[in-house]
């Protein structure tokens, strides 16, 4: 049986190096940001494991501290020789039961080859599956348009008006002015 435990300093030590293979760098948070927001409480590493065997098997990072009581999964991945047999879909699950108590999840899908738009439809599918609405938005991760995805829980999808000031609080915790200006492009893109 799956289960769910907040990860630390040294599980993120030694998951880092999934983020840079599984994300590309231009999403990529610092390292030193990330460890920082973990020890603030802003941000929370969450490492999915068999009960059993205690083999780790997953992650996802997430904000887990923001203005309207939503929370941004930022990263989430199956370690690769565990993918294609099911884990994502109890990870998921884990992760809706994990946040229960929430106003909702927050989900940022974005592809950086803009001929890749499989991978975007994929990604769709998958977050739709467990209850995520699309959200209108206009912003840019890295350079990439995002697809902002919203699960509402004891909130609504309905955060439109108020998306932007959701993702300028998340990242404004982990990154100065000037990183968070380069990385995070929230202006209104006409």
């Amino acid at each position: 049986m799956l289960q769910i435990r907040k990860g630390g300093h040294r599980d993120l030590e030694r998951f880092y190096s999934m983020f840079e293979v599984d994300f590309d760098e231009k999403e990529l948070l610092p390292k030193l940001s990330i460890h920082m927001a973990i020890t603030k409480g802003d941000m929370e590493l969450l490492i999915v494991y068999e009960e059993e065997s205690k083999l780790e098997l997953g992650y996802a990072l997430c904000f887990c501290r923001g203005v309207y009581g939503y929370v941004l999964l930022k990263y989430f991945g199956i370690l690769p020789w565990y993918r294609g047999k099911g884990v994502g879909v109890q990870a998921m699950r884990l992760i809706n039961k994990y946040y229960a108590q929430r106003q909702g999840i927050l989900a940022e899908l974005t592809v950086f080859d803009p001929d890749d738009q499989d991978t975007l439809r994929k990604l769709r599918k998958f977050f739709s599956r467990f209850g995520y609405e699309e959200v209108p938005s206009d912003y840019r991760l890295g350079g990439a348009e995002v697809t902002l995805m919203a699960k509402p829980i004891q909130g609504t999808a309905e955060i439109a008006p108020v998306a932007h000031r959701m993702i300028r609080d998340f990242y404004s915790r982990v990154l100065g002015p000037v990183r968070l200006d380069r990385m995070v492009d929230i202006r209104r893109h006409e």
